[in-house]
């Protein structure tokens, strides 16, 4: 069989999940990252979500439902023009960081939302363990 066959096979397959499913692919990525990664009350859950215009993160512990934290660009204080963008992600790293340790958490699980880890979502850990996050 040609790689080319391979790959065309994959993507069907991957099309026919998506229509049976109804859901775009980040959200199937991130449903099965759910699986897998769970916060607890000694180490929460960092959730990160980005939609065209705007990031929003949050600290929750999922044992008791609870966000300890949270930020987004759609705040007064953080808002100033700016789009979702690498630099803003930076920024909302750090006040998330900031904030958790006002809430008295100082270690998370890092949840990328289906997200890739790379750019913006990278952006924001990188920022967040700068500011003394660890996870």
């Amino acid at each position: 069989m040609l790689a080319s066959q391979s790959s065309a096979r994959k993507v069907k397959q991957f099309n026919n999940m998506q229509k049976k499913s109804g859901l775009n692919p980040v959200k199937l990525r991130h449903l099965r990252l759910r699986k897998k990664v769970v916060g607890s009350a000694g180490r929460p859950r960092l959730c990160v979500h980005f939609s065209s215009k705007n990031i929003y993160v949050q600290v929750v512990d999922d044992s008791v439902g609870s966000t300890l934290a949270s930020v987004s660009t759609t705040e007064l204080s953080v808002r100033d023009g700016s789009r979702a963008n690498v630099a803003t992600a930076s920024r909302v790293g750090r006040l998330i960081a900031e904030r958790a340790m006002g809430a008295n958490v100082k270690s998370v699980v890092f949840d990328r939302g289906g997200w890739q880890f790379h750019g913006k979502v990278k952006a924001l850990a990188d920022a967040a363990r700068e500011a003394g996050l660890n996870f």
